[in-house]
């Protein structure tokens, strides 16, 4: 699919779902039909009756054909736009589903420099966007503009058997109407991508401050909340009004055609009548037509401006699909199989930011079944170690293997399913706790998530709530302490099954004697399994295998705890500065209190 085009994005969608969008396309043209025959029908009843000279008792006589005729159009009428109503009851919802599900799905192909660096509201603003300009597009196009403009075709040639003038007069509105509301439109596409993308950029803010009101509360920053949104909403305010203004111009100027048409016609009509070359029953049709027909346009020259809205709004959102993946499966990837769990960094180099090296021809080996710990400053490199060890950002050189098999090779889902992250700061979904427990394993069974909850000490505060397993959490798990919220990542982990395990600051939201219990559990579940621990409180790093000491992007020192205490270098001066057990977190800090 050539998702840089819009109109592209569009019909790969709707090829998805053919059927029902023809069904909907020939019934919106029957209404171009319908809106012929009735004034016709109209025309033939006058007509009949200025003509008849017979006794009024028997004028159905010759009313019958019309009147049979206009009820015919009637039902076939109803009958189809009932058919189009169900046909979009299939259509529709499905249609955007696709929509949004490609959206989302594509959304979730980025890296997490992509998701770093734009708001999560912005994102959601944009495919909810889509879906809504897509479908108004479509609909409008096959309901509203299509039939109108054959219907505006036949009653031309219609017009145009009782005198070619009222054809002609007819298109030469339309294409004059026509054109100032493109040439009105075009600018209110450019206008509405700047509005589209400053309100994407105001709701954005908005999910922002809504999603840390803890943090608005806690600082009594409400005013400065609003204060901060209102920049950006006076941005909205700008563009919303410069649209509109272009709106306005174009409703303004139609007036001016349609005065002149309408000028124009009855003027013909009259010299017409007079020359007894129209009928009263022509008079009445063409004067029928013309008001149905300036409505018609006059909605469509309304429609145009908030069609080529939604163009600017979709082309806007289209960014989301145009952006390109920056970390992608190569065509030849295959399924990750880990028998071992040894993991390789073979001259592995990598920078957030062009000309800043984080690491530099790395060589590392994590033997099978090794527990290592990982030291050093925050900002020193350890997150980001373990982050290319998940491929969550793409290296600048070398590579790395897990039993051989480089991971840029293998598919990103089998390489993440194999690996199980603790993360320092969890964050769950607005579901039950059986579920985000469960998040590692879908189909797991009430007892091995109870297994998993007992194994990570949380079953106990589960089952004291009202609900138990189905308490619903909260957004981002806000109706937990920090180290229930750990506990519950800790369980998703133990369920996982990993054959790889990471524990980045597992224990740090824990009290002491919740996180004593917990290391037991963390012990077993390491038994066999290659495991990376990261910790600032250096104590419960000593038992590890094996520890890498990090500065600056670099691994300076490897080795045991008592080999690294005995070289009396920069593990041996973290250890001595440990404050309360905990690494300092800046190097000034370390630096003060070392003097």
């Amino acid at each position: 699919m050539n998702s840089t085009r819009l109109s592209s994005f569009i019909f790969y969608f709707l090829r998805k779902q053919k059927v029902g969008f023809t069904c909907l396309t020939i019934i919106s043209l029957m209404w171009a039909v319908e809106q012929v025959l009735f004034p016709y029908v109209v025309k033939l009843i006058i007509d009949a009756i200025s003509s008849y000279e017979g006794d009024r008792a028997d004028v159905y006589s010759v009313l019958s054909t019309p009147l049979w005729l206009g009820a015919a159009v009637w039902a076939f009428s109803i009958a189809a736009w009932r058919t189009a109503d169900i046909v979009d009851l299939y259509f529709s919802p499905r249609f955007q589903a696709n929509i949004r599900e490609f959206m989302t799905t594509h959304v979730f192909g980025h890296s997490q420099r992509y998701f770093s660096e734009h708001l999560a509201g912005s994102i959601a603003n944009k495919i909810g966007d889509m879906v809504h300009g897509i479908h108004y597009l479509v609909t409008h196009s096959t309901r509203f503009f299509l039939p109108n403009l054959v219907a505006i075709l036949a009653t031309a040639a219609v017009m145009a058997t009782i005198s070619p003038a009222f054809g002609i007069i007819l298109l030469g509105w339309t294409v004059i109407h026509l054109f100032i509301c493109a040439y009105y439109s075009r600018q209110c596409d450019a206008m509405a991508h700047q509005h589209s993308e400053v309100k994407s950029n105001l709701q954005g803010r908005i999910v922002d401050s809504v999603s840390n009101f803890i943090t608005v509360r806690l600082f009594a920053r409400k005013q400065h909340e609003l204060s901060y949104i209102q920049r950006f909403q006076q941005d909205e305010i700008k563009a919303h009004r410069r649209m509109l203004i272009t709106i306005a111009k174009v409703r303004a100027v139609l007036e001016i055609p349609c005065l002149a048409m309408i000028i124009i016609e009855l003027h013909f009509l009259i010299k017409g009548w007079q020359q007894c070359i129209i009928s009263t029953g022509d008079t009445a049709f063409i004067l029928m037509t013309t008001i149905n027909l300036m409505y018609i346009l006059w909605r469509v020259g309304m429609e145009f401006p908030a069609f080529y809205r939604e163009i600017g709004v979709c082309q806007q959102a289209l960014s989301l699909i145009n952006e390109a993946h920056e970390i992608t499966d190569r065509e030849s990837a295959q399924p990750l199989k880990i028998s071992e769990g040894r993991i390789d960094f073979e001259n592995v180099a990598f920078e957030y930011n062009p000309g800043q090296n984080l690491f530099h021809n790395t060589n590392i080996t994590i033997a099978s079944g090794q527990k290592v710990g990982l030291v050093g400053f925050s900002g020193s490199g350890k997150s980001s170690f373990v982050n290319l060890i998940l491929r969550l950002y793409e290296l600048k050189a070398g590579r790395i293997t897990i039993d051989g098999q480089d991971i840029a090779a293998v598919t990103q889902d089998s390489l993440r399913e194999q690996i199980a992250l603790i993360p320092q700061d969890p964050v769950l979904f607005h579901r039950s706790l059986r579920e985000n427990i469960a998040y590692a394993k879908p189909n797991a069974t009430d007892a091995e998530i109870h297994a998993a909850a007992q194994a990570a000490h949380c079953h106990e505060f589960i089952t004291a709530t009202a609900k138990g397993y189905d308490a619903i959490v909260g957004e981002r798990g806000v109706k937990l302490s920090g180290g229930q919220r750990q506990r519950i990542a800790i369980a998703r982990a133990i369920l996982k099954g990993a054959r790889i395990l990471i524990f980045d600051e597992a224990t740090s939201s824990l009290d002491s004697f919740t996180e004593a219990a917990i290391q037991g559990s963390m012990r077993a579940m390491m038994q066999g399994r290659s495991a990376i621990v990261i910790a600032h409180r250096l104590s419960t790093l000593t038992a590890m295998d094996r520890l890498l000491v990090f500065k600056d992007g670099s691994i300076i020192e490897d080795g045991t705890h008592e080999s690294l205490l005995a070289k009396g270098g920069h593990y041996a001066m973290l250890w001595n500065m440990q404050v309360g057990g905990f690494l300092p977190d800046q190097p000034e800090m370390a630096a003060a209190l070392a003097g």
